[in-house]
């Protein structure tokens, strides 16, 4: 993992917010997805908040795209936001 990468999680009443910071790379990629696969399921909104990403490493990208099985059932309530929410494509 990017040894800068964190992800913050915090509930409110309107879903979970994620909010991830540092360099985001294969396994910062699987982070995401692991806890979108344990927060998801229990909230009707799960948004991802990308402003604080520093890079989005290439192959970073690839691993969460290529990953999302586990949590493509779940898409119609995520949502990404920030200067980088179109880096992560569902």
């Amino acid at each position: 993992m990017a040894s800068n990468f964190k992800l913050f999680l915090h509930e409110t009443k309107d879903g979970i917010h994620m909010k991830m910071c540092g360099d985001f790379d294969g396994t910062s990629a699987h982070e995401l997805i692991t806890a979108i696969q344990n927060h998801a399921s229990r909230s009707s909104q799960v948004y991802i908040h990308t402003g604080e990403l520093s890079n989005i490493y290439p192959f970073g990208r690839d691993v969460f795209q290529n990953n999302l099985g586990p949590v493509k059932k779940q898409s119609e309530k995520i949502e990404f936001v920030g200067k980088h929410q179109g880096s992560f494509i569902f």
